[in-house]
């Protein structure tokens, strides 16, 4: 059994003892190695476009807000502009902020037939540390992973 693989195994039986409604859950580091490995394979961020301007982005990173700020309504052309952006038959990975957004979007890409959708653990950020800030513990940016600032 080849890395890829053994990640996507280790991905999906988390999924199956979390009953999770999707394929997998990945940590940062292992989405960032399924990225490098598995052609054709994509990552979808979903943070608002303030978190992407103010934050960070991943380079190379899919764009597309699942809910959008001020007021955080939910984008209603979100699957419409995931079917222009994935090919259906992809592996789509989604992150967002720390992990919450994204597992709703691989559900609701799996539910529109979406087969192979996984949520990214910990997000872009990871959880907030004892004084309430995240970036810190946990998340892509924390784990050294390619990232910028706009």
């Amino acid at each position: 059994m080849g890395k890829l693989s053994e990640i996507l195994a280790l991905a999906q039986k988390r999924a199956k003892e979390l009953n999770l409604p999707y394929e997998g859950a990945l940590t940062p580091a292992e989405a960032y190695e399924v990225w490098q490995l598995a052609p054709g394979a994509r990552l979808v961020d979903v943070r608002t476009r303030a978190e992407l301007d103010f934050v960070g982005r991943i380079p190379g990173a899919i764009e597309i807000e699942w809910q959008s700020y001020p007021g955080y309504p939910l984008n209603p052309n979100f699957l419409t502009e995931l079917k222009h952006q994935v090919d259906h038959e992809s592996l789509v990975m989604f992150i967002c902020r720390s992990g919450h957004r994204s597992h709703r979007t691989a559900a609701a890409a799996t539910e529109a037939g979406f087969p192979d959708c996984y949520n990214v653990l910990e997000g872009f950020e990871g959880d907030k540390d004892a004084t309430g800030q995240r970036g810190k513990i946990g998340g892509w940016r924390a784990a050294g992973l390619p990232w910028r600032q706009s």
